[in-house]
């Protein structure tokens, strides 16, 4: 399943914004990122900056303002935007998420995130810097259910050995991504990508007594899934047997992720191609060879799902 994409995926490499105002401050944010409600209880004349970044669907942005709250209201959801994840790390200040019926007090160099797709809020107090990657839910390979386990909570304190590496990473955006070639800062938003989704697999790996078993073992093939994704062996029936259970309960697992078997198995391919092909390291081999390699014989077929995915042919997502 692919997502619309939002407001500020055009081509350009970057944007950046300045404003001597709430309103003009309300619009450019709301751009940049998905409709939001801002607004400030302070007197004193407001000031704000953005700077984007934007590679291969993921969007790179600092915001710096003076004091502020926003809110994605229903209303705001109803005008568009859903379907993304927004992974903060905050620089300098302090702010207050909520989301989910968690809260959260975040510091300089906390890393959280949240989801567009329902209602949140963001108090700052202070004037402060923050970092936002932004990047469609289906980028990330875990299913939906098990990220929303973390909504709201203090991704640097559940994970204190990786998340600081996650964060010196994602810190370089978007100032050092703007000046490089296309290609090179796709591979570095997969590379962001990656990090990010392994910092969630281990958060939620690290105390599976809180974790539900059906969505454990979903967890455990939807890894399996991954190792054998260029396997033609591949299926619900060669899954379900790895497991030692019924293809009705792989099923039906995959039901309560809110997809399906061969969806999930044909999205992971999908992805997989779509990265071999935005490399520069794999630019002299051919789209069928990638196709093939990750489970699609079918140079045509190939092309028709891909195209049917993402908008563009593999061929003109190379020329891009």
């Amino acid at each position: 399943m692919r997502i619309a994409e939002p407001h500020n995926t055009s081509g350009r490499a970057a944007r950046r914004g300045d404003t001597d105002g709430l309103a003009e401050f309300r619009s450019l944010v709301s751009s940049s990122f998905v409709p939001l409600r801002i607004t400030t209880e302070r007197d004193e004349p407001f000031v704000g900056r953005t700077a984007s970044a934007h590679a291969d669907d993921v969007v790179f942005t600092e915001v710096a303002a003076r004091p502020h709250l926003v809110e994605r209201t229903p209303e705001n959801i109803a005008d568009g935007g859903s379907g993304y994840y927004k992974v903060s790390l905050l620089l300098a200040g302090s702010s207050i998420l909520v989301q989910d019926g968690r809260e959260l007090v975040m510091r300089a160099g906390d890393l959280s995130v949240y989801d567009t797709s329902r209602p949140y809020s963001l108090l700052f107090g202070e004037e402060f810097r923050n970092l936002i990657m932004m990047f469609p839910k289906d980028r990330i390979d875990l299913p939906i259910p098990f990220t929303e386990q973390l909504t709201a909570v203090s991704l640097s304190r559940e994970h204190r050995g990786l998340a600081p590496v996650v964060s010196a990473f994602l810190s370089q955006f978007p100032a050092q991504l703007t000046p490089l070639d296309g290609r090179v800062r796709s591979k570095l938003a997969h590379t962001s990508l990656d990090l990010v989704g392994t910092l969630f697999s281990s958060i939620l790996d690290a105390d599976p007594a809180q974790r539900d078993p059906h969505q454990m073992l979903l967890h455990k093939i939807t890894a399996h899934i991954d190792q054998h994704l260029a396997s033609p062996e591949l299926s619900p029936g060669s899954i379900a047997a790895a497991h030692y259970i019924s293809t009705r309960h792989l099923h039906a697992l995959f039901r309560q992720a809110e997809t399906t078997v061969s969806t999930w198995i044909r999205e992971r391919r999908l992805e997989r191609c779509r990265a071999d092909l935005l490399d520069p390291v794999l630019a002299d081999r051919t789209v069928s060879a990638i196709a093939s390699r990750w489970g699609f014989p079918d140079a045509a077929h190939f092309s028709r799902v891909f195209k049917t995915a993402y908008g563009v042919s593999p061929s003109e997502l190379r020329l891009s």
